[in-house]
């Protein structure tokens, strides 16, 4: 019998489960329509993908990726969930059954779940906002309102289901105008929720705020009141020193996804630059390009010495060098579950797999962050 231990499950803070469809697809040339293949026109393929979901679907596409995580070695996830509607935009009879479909799904895998809908009521803004294209039509509210009334009765359906808790998102800022950003932010101040958003990962996003806004995103957040210590960025990449001292001197929390940040060319993540500003950092599968816990972390601790040219990274300053665990806590503080033991669910890891036989005890959170990888996560039965 092989020798185990057992290590905290990590907390996926960022899922979009329904583009584990996306697999291979994706990974064909763009076409020609596209005067480049980038985050652009894979979002074109995005939409197709949601396109062809109905509840049915949408469970049985969350259902395989969640057995995933599970198998890997997550034991939470933050489900940032956008697709609501039908796809001509019109609700379902029950409007939240997307959501719905989604947490039955991750409670059939065995993974407890924090359900994030995301508001979304346009394409951006090119010197005015611009009306949702076909394919973002089934993910948009006409108000802010209707899609705080949605959330209110997702909270109502979801309370008292085990391992099944509900937070809140702006999708973007170039998806909502800056009086939604207000509201939600209102909002999960009234009900203490966590808010989550994504900014900063592509520049066309900065761009397009600094001609509506003029400022960056993360800049347009602090100014809305959205920013603050339940606050979580998801990307934040393309910053400057501006950016990330609002986000240190708020206390939010920041979100890196490295395995779909590297598939779609977003850019580099600048762990070092967090990390100095005292900022908290958390790991998502965002895209399913990859569901291996362990790569999300080798792949932020790896690319912290990449930007400074150092093997000083993160793991470095982690307490006892235990990345693994900080990145857990952070996760946790994301998801607002620091209170929910059963939320805190641990994984067993085989010691004598070969990624880290040998390795001594004092080692071994160590060896963690930077030689495993799912492979080290002893199924039950197995």
């Amino acid at each position: 019998m092989s020798e185990t231990t057992r290590i905290p499950a990590m907390v996926n803070s960022h899922s979009h489960a329904f583009q584990r469809d996306l697999r291979g697809v994706a990974e064909r040339p763009a076409p020609a329509a596209h005067a480049r293949d980038d985050f652009w026109s894979w979002r074109s393929e995005m939409f197709a993908a949601a396109a062809r979901l109905d509840p049915d679907r949408m469970r049985v596409v969350a259902a395989a990726v969640y057995r995933e995580m599970v198998a890997a070695g997550y034991g939470v996830v933050g489900e940032f969930h956008y697709v609501h509607h039908q796809p001509d935009g019109r609700p379902y009879e029950e409007p939240n059954v997307m959501a719905q479909a989604v947490a039955e799904a991750a409670q059939d895998a065995g993974i407890s779940i924090v359900l994030i809908p995301a508001a979304y009521n346009r394409n951006g803004w090119d010197g005015a906002a611009r009306p949702p294209a076909d394919g973002q039509r089934r993910f948009c509210d006409p108000d802010v309102d209707a899609f705080l009334a949605r959330v209110d009765s997702l909270r109502d359906w979801a309370a008292g289901r085990p391992r099944v808790a509900v937070a809140i998102a702006a999708h973007s800022v170039r998806a909502v105008p800056a009086d939604w950003l207000e509201a939600i932010a209102a909002y999960a101040d009234a009900h203490g929720l966590p808010r989550h958003v994504h900014a900063h990962e592509q520049r066309r996003e900065i761009d397009e705020c600094l001609a509506e806004h003029g400022c960056s995103p993360i800049q347009l957040l602090a100014r809305t009141g959205f920013l603050g210590p339940r606050t979580t960025i998801v990307h934040g990449i393309h910053v400057d020193t501006e950016d990330i001292r609002s986000v240190a001197d708020t206390d939010s929390i920041v979100v890196s996804c490295p395995t779909t940040e590297g598939n779609l060319g977003d850019g580099y993540f600048p762990a070092a630059a967090y990390r100095d500003a005292g900022v908290r950092l958390a790991i998502g599968s965002d895209s399913q390009v990859r569901v291996d816990p362990f790569e999300e972390v080798r792949e932020l601790e790896t690319g912290s010495r990449r930007e400074r040219q150092l093997r000083f990274g993160l793991l470095s300053t982690a307490p006892g060098g235990d990345l693994w665990s900080e990145l857990v806590d952070n996760g946790r503080a994301s998801l607002g579950i620091e209170e929910e033991p059963s939320m805190h669910p641990e994984i067993e890891i085989d010691l004598d797999h070969p990624q880290i036989r040998g390795v001594a005890r004092e080692d071994l959170a160590r060896a963690v962050a930077t030689c495993a990888s799912a492979a080290i996560v002893r199924r039950p039965g197995a």
